[in-house]
């Protein structure tokens, strides 16, 4: 299965439109980023802890989402 940051790579941007871009651009700068992870709670952790670039955790949470219905429930 792929994993989060592997799903959340499609939308890296050079100039961002959204949030999710946003959102990916400073994941894939981020190196301690849990790259391997599928799990919604590691995930979330890890981000309340480390993602200040995160504006919301919303943004996060619509990211998963997406993920969960387009990867997971496959």
């Amino acid at each position: 299965m792929k994993s989060f940051y592997h799903y959340l790579m499609k939308y890296r941007h050079p100039k961002p439109k959204d949030e999710i871009s946003h959102f990916a651009n400073a994941a894939y700068e981020d190196h301690s980023f849990p790259k391997a992870s599928t799990d919604y709670h590691e995930l979330s952790v890890y981000l309340e802890l480390n993602g200040d670039y995160l504006s919301s955790m919303t943004t996060f949470d619509e990211a998963f989402e997406q993920y969960d219905v387009e990867v997971k429930k496959k």
